[in-house]
Formats: structure tokens, C-alpha cells, sequence
């Protein structure tokens, strides 16, 4: 009888270790906010961009043209078959949030950088582009970004000020 209630205490603390892994908080690892803006308020968007995910591993578009310090509502619609997730950042904080959901493919996130969907549904992430140069974006379900899910956003500076 103490075998086995060491044996179920056992198991219960490899359960819990496991999920407190996989369900990590990732507060701060998926947007460097200094680089790619950050979370934008819905009253001072200034254009709708839509973008489609498919299972071909593409967004459409995948290159966006915006204004710095431009607030962006992206409505994001996935019509694949497969999950698909948008996530904002930079090249280094993409490829590291992709590796860390390859170990852990069923870890659920939200942050406002970014929006993951089932097949069929719609979403959106509202964005401030603070900062001129490169915002990049990529879907991070294990394989889709290796196969070529990603795009950029460039970011015009600012005039006059």
C-alpha cells in the first residue's frame, strides 16, 4: 500500500512539473517591445489590414507597408484546415518562441503580439509600430515556420517630427 501511494504521489508530481511546463508563462519572450512596437489602442487605429492564413504555409499579404507610430488593426483569418497563429517580433524572438513550441507543440499562449485560430475563425491583434525598420510575423505551429510561414512589416519613420 506505501509503494503504491508513493508510486501515485510520484506520478501526480511529474503531472504537475509537466504541465507547469508546458503551460509556461511566456510574459516578455514573444515581443521585444522597444524593437516592435506595442499593444495599440482600438480608438486610435488608423487602417484595417487583412491578412489570410492558409495551409500552404503562406499569409497574404506577407509583406505590410505602415507608418511609424501607426495603430494597425490586423483582422487575421485563417481558412486552412490546420491551427495557424500570427505572431509579431523580431527574427530572434520568432526563432526562439518557434523552438520552444516544437518541444512543447500543444503550449497555449496569448499575448497581444499575436493571435492563434483554429480552422475557419477570425481574430485580430491591434498594434502601435513605435519604432521605423523591420517588425517581422510568422506562424510558430510546429513546421509552419520552417516552411515558410512568415512575412514583414516595414515601418516608414515618421515625418517632421
Amino acid at each position: 500500500m506505501k509503494t503504491l501511494h508513493s508510486l501515485a504521489l510520484f506520478a501526480l508530481s511529474v503531472f504537475a512539473a509537466a504541465s507547469a511546463n508546458a503551460a509556461g508563462s511566456h510574459a516578455g519572450d514573444h515581443a521585444d517591445d522597444d524593437a516592435v512596437g506595442k499593444p495599440g489602442v482600438a480608438a486610435k487605429v488608423t487602417r484595417t489590414v487583412k491578412v489570410d492564413m492558409t495551409d500552404s504555409m503562406r499569409f497574404t499579404p506577407a509583406n505590410i507597408d505602415v507608418k511609424q507610430n501607426e495603430t494597425v488593426r490586423f483582422v487575421v483569418t485563417n481558412s486552412g484546415n490546420l491551427k495557424h497563429e500570427l505572431v509579431l517580433g523580431t527574427e530572434k524572438d520568432l526563432k526562439a518562441h518557434y523552438e520552444a513550441m516544437k518541444k512543447n507543440p500543444e503550449m497555449e499562449h496569448a499575448e497581444p503580439n499575436m493571435v492563434t485560430l483554429a480552422p475557419g475563425k477570425t481574430g485580430e491583434i491591434v498594434w502601435q509600430f513605435t519604432k521605423a525598420g523591420k517588425v517581422d510575423f510568422g506562424c510558430l505551429q510546429p513546421g509552419h515556420y520552417d516552411m515558410g510561414m512568415k512575412g514583414a512589416v516595414s515601418v516608414a519613420k515618421a515625418s517632421g517630427k
